[in-house]
């Protein structure tokens, strides 16, 4: 509204029932003129002192989102610093960490938190135990969780006895369920049957005990084999009112699994549904697993069919799920499975990962759908996805067993052609080709390739034994002692390789072979 607006609608004049005099009517409007021109400067001043308001805040807000960006920046470059350094020298991360306070900075507990989740995902344990140990030392404030993990770490890198006196060092207001917890967890892990139970024993006492305690104990006493007592704990769980989770009722069906009680497993269903227990893609799977291995396909199916129409979330239980998919359409002999899982897993990840790759040509291969693993072979190609040689493995393989020779030795030319970088398997597979090629020379230089590579990895599985069959069968052929003397040579030493046999079926001529 402008002032001249506002004016002109204050001092226009109202009707009347009586004329007014001009020279009150000249005041009056004057009077209401001068009002009108205050109150517009009231108004203006208010619409200016607003606006001030509202520079300031916005500039507020700018600064608040700027410190908060310089602030993410920090931590950001605090964080590769420090991982960086654990790569090079783990011993100099606590040092990274004082040189950044000595620089004015902080560590915030989202950095601690951030660092630890990192290296712990990543099995680098000992880099996850420094960071805690530097907290000790900088006298930060540790949570009961910081201890319970660092119970953990501690077992991990250094051993049980590491981890209990760490506890038993803990102040008796610091021994919770946390702490507990964890060295529970380290007890289960390591096999420590009674004093896991000692210590479960005591925590119930304390009423500490929860589902994830308890699964520990399911856990420990599954790959025991100790099923009875499996049993016999959910059932405690159960009068306990403890709920049973994901992980619980999976031990309670491989369990039953193991003491082949088909019967049970179904009421262990039964008992879900009851419950509304939702449906996940593991448990499912388990179940399509489970009923496939006791040859009830129907089932199986059925619980496939369940499988495909639950949602698995993250990324990662949706690669999980797509490959208990495929492995088990491929073993019930069922194409157009595999392939709706592989179209089901691309509509949610566009650009799958190699193991994906893998595991697709894999159950493809099994089928015998050589149009499909071609197809698919090129695509991992044109994804430009990193060199992984177990993907062309799975061809490779596939043509020699089904001695397609010729697309055996395309792939193999491609492969050298572009100079990817072996693997043991794949010079396994080189190898055989070429003595089925009739070129043992260059069988030959592959398996002298994969003994030098094998001895690095401290390999015993190179080469394998359908490779040295193949040999063997070409030596016992062909009179070829100087290459058959080679061959022999190469092989003494091999725990894997019978030289009894070798000796028996090759003539080598000058060369002592010794077990």
């Amino acid at each position: 509204m402008t002032i001249m607006r506002l004016i002109s609608r204050l001092i226009l004049p109202k009707s009347s029932p009586s004329p007014v005099p001009r020279w009150l009517s000249t005041a009056a409007e004057a009077v209401t003129a001068e009002s009108a021109a205050e109150a517009v400067t009231a108004e203006l001043a208010a619409e200016a002192v607003t606006a001030e308001s509202a520079a300031e805040a916005v500039t507020a807000e700018s600064t608040a989102e700027a410190e908060a960006a310089a602030q993410r920046k920090k931590r950001t470059h605090l964080f590769y610093q420090v991982v960086n350094k654990a790569r090079s020298d783990l011993s100099r991360v606590p040092h990274v960490l004082n040189n950044w306070v000595n620089q004015g900075n902080e560590v915030g507990r989202p950095d601690i938190l951030n660092l630890t989740d990192y290296f712990s995902y990543r099995k680098n344990f000992k880099a996850a135990l420094q960071i805690y140990n530097w907290m000790e030392n900088r006298n930060m404030e540790i949570t009961n969780v910081d201890k319970a993990a660092r119970i953990d770490l501690l077992c991990k890198t250094e051993g049980i006895t590491s981890a209990e006196s760490y506890f038993n060092n803990l102040q008796e207001s610091e021994k919770t369920s946390k702490t507990y917890g964890a060295l529970l967890g380290c007890y289960c892990k390591q096999k420590l049957v009674d004093k896991a139970v000692d210590t479960f024993d005591l925590m119930k006492s304390l009423n500490f005990v929860t589902t994830i305690n308890y699964n520990s104990m399911l856990h420990l006493y599954y790959t025991m084999g100790k099923y009875e007592n499996l049993l016999s704990l959910v059932q405690d769980m159960e009068e306990r009112n403890v709920p049973l989770d994901t992980f619980s009722y999976n031990m309670l069906i491989n369990s039953h699994d193991a003491l082949k009680n088909l019967d049970a497993i179904d009421s262990v269903v039964e008992k879900m549904e009851s419950k509304n227990v939702a449906d996940d893609w593991f448990t499912l799977g388990n179940l399509a697993t489970i009923y496939f291995k006791s040859g009830l396909l129907e089932k199986a199916k059925a619980y496939l069919d369940r499988m495909e129409k639950t949602l698995a979330r993250p990324q990662k239980d949706l690669i999980e799920a797509c490959k208990t998919r495929i492995n088990l359409y491929s073993q019930m002999n069922d194409l157009q499975g595999v392939l709706r899982a592989w179209r089901a897993l691309k509509l949610d990840i566009p650009k799958p990962n190699t193991t994906c790759y893998v595991f697709m040509l894999l159950g493809l291969a099994k089928l015998g759908d050589q149009e499909s693993l071609e197809n698919i072979f090129k695509e991992w190609e044109e994804s430009k996805s990193r060199f992984d040689p177990k993907v062309p493995n799975v061809l490779l393989e596939y043509y020699l067993k089904r001695d397609k020779m010729d697309k055996a030795n395309y792939l193999y030319a491609s492969l050298v052609q572009k100079k990817k970088m072996p693997h043991l398997r794949t010079l396994d597979l080189f190898a055989a080709l070429c003595v089925r090629n009739g070129d043992v020379e260059s069988g030959l230089k592959h398996l002298e390739k994969g003994l030098e590579m094998a001895k690095l990895w401290t390999s015993d599985c190179f080469p394998t034994e359908e490779t040295v069959k193949l040999f063997l069968k070409y030596f016992e052929e062909n009179d070829d002692p100087v290459r058959a003397g080679l061959f022999a040579e190469r092989m003494k030493g091999l725990k894997h390789v019978n030289l009894d046999a070798l000796a028996a079926n090759v003539k080598v001529p000058d060369v002592e072979i010794s077990i």
